[in-house]
């Protein structure tokens, strides 16, 4: 959430930063301005009035309780107080639409974000590798896994309907192998590991950007208990310490998790209709940091980081792309972009967004540090893929596919699956 103080203290300032991501963004922060100019009169309007009220009762004591004066006093005081319980609930009622504005407007986009409208203005920023020659023509990655009976849409469309899929035999063991590969490395390089719940209630999903923006993309369960499957496992490690001041001397936190994750992909009708690309159901390692406002840019580094390991250690071909204000992420203030090359696709396609969220999350979901006595301050948030299981497997099907009809396994994977080196059909 933004800073409330800050936008109506230098509105201006607000204007331009959110104008870098579109001006449509702009047009959404007007109506706060209004409330905010309405809630001030009403609050000074209603001070006046609560000092009138306390300094009337006062006046009491010199009158007759039974007399004239006393009677038209309490009359005058009576209106006052009406009118401060009417004022109240307004002033109430402005701060809940002021609070659902601002829980619907997205982060400012940091200095060093590059300016932008779209991913046609996103930067490159690094590559690593080289594409893979082939003395065939590579196949995309759904022909590579059905014709080695791993990968089955049918099945699942009969009991899912479109967009899931089934993973058999080798191909399970093969994701599983790619998650614990991920964790270890993740462990290896001081994050903790944590099995969060899979539905989180409605606020840890405000608390982490994702409603009210997107609730059209969340699958939720019906009734009273209304819980949110979770569409990352961001949601749950960043609702971790929800509510709650941390010592300094904890920071920085850094957590992975290993979850399915759910996205109902409303508005990608037509896109990526074929294979693992947009699944409602996908599996995902994350990780998630927590830190101070000084250290965060370098943990952007880091985290960027230990994603790029994981692509190397598995021999991928990939580039990184530092994401433009109009392209980025609701939550975040600067983003990289991790994708991988595709072969059979001829194209790169991203497999993780690594991203700094300055104290916009903190701020939904109160996390806080002690910065010095008596003063506490937002944490800064960090969150990337490391990396999407799913697209991960979609990349090593591209990559290592053999002319034969086999799937060679990178070395790296070969101790998770028992020292197999090669998928035959």
């Amino acid at each position: 959430m933004l800073d409330r103080k800050l936008i109506a203290k230098d509105p201006d300032r607000c204007r331009a930063a959110l104008a870098r991501r579109g001006e449509a963004t702009v047009a959404e922060l007007e109506p706060f301005f209004d409330l905010e100019t309405e809630w001030k009169a009403l609050k000074a309007e209603n001070d006046d009035k609560k000092h009138q009220l306390k300094q009337g009762g006062r006046g009491f004591k010199d009158l007759d309780p039974k007399g004239a004066e006393a009677k038209e006093l309490r009359q005058t005081l009576g209106t006052l107080s009406d009118g401060i319980k009417a004022a109240e609930q307004r002033i109430r009622e402005i701060e809940q639409t002021r609070e659902q504005l601002l829980l619907a407007l997205p982060n400012f986009p940091d200095e060093a974000t590059p300016d932008g409208a779209d991913e046609s203005d996103n930067v490159e920023v690094a590559r690593w590798g080289e594409p893979p020659v082939f003395d065939f023509e590579p196949r995309p990655h759904w022909e590579v896994g059905e014709s080695l009976g791993i990968l089955d849409f049918e099945a699942a469309a009969r009991m899912s309907g479109s967009r899931f899929a089934v993973l058999r035999g080798a191909g399970a063991r093969l994701e599983r192998a790619l998650a614990q590969l991920m964790l270890d490395s993740a462990r290896s390089r001081g994050y903790l590991e944590v099995a969060p719940p899979f539905l989180v209630r409605r606020h840890a999903m405000e608390g982490s950007g994702q409603l009210p923006k997107f609730e059209q993309e969340a699958f939720k369960t019906a009734g009273e208990g209304e819980l949110f499957l979770i569409p990352t496992a961001e949601v749950p490690l960043v609702n971790l310490h929800r509510e709650e001041i941390l010592d300094p001397e904890q920071l920085p936190l850094k957590y992975v998790a290993h979850t399915p994750c759910f996205r109902s992909e409303a508005g990608s009708h037509g896109k990526d209709v074929r294979g693992l690309i947009r699944q409602h159901q996908f599996n995902k390692v994350e990780l998630v940091k927590l830190t101070t406002p000084e250290s965060s840019a370098q943990e952007l580094e880091e985290l960027r980081a230990d994603a790029e390991h994981i692509l190397e250690i598995l021999g991928l071909h990939y580039r990184t792309i530092r994401l433009c204000a109009g392209d980025m992420g609701f939550s975040a203030a600067m983003t990289y972009d991790l994708e991988v090359w595709l072969p059979g696709q001829q194209t790169f396609r991203e497999i993780s967004s690594c991203s700094v969220c300055s104290d916009f999350q903190a701020r939904r979901a109160a996390i806080r540090y002690r910065a010095a006595p008596k003063k506490n301050r937002f944490v800064h948030t960090l969150n990337g893929s490391a990396l999407a299981v799913g697209r991960t497997l979609i990349a090593l099907f591209e990559n290592y596919q053999q002319g034969d009809g086999s799937l060679a396994i990178p070395e790296a994977l070969r101790p998770y699956l028992g020292g197999l080196e090669t998928l035959t059909p």
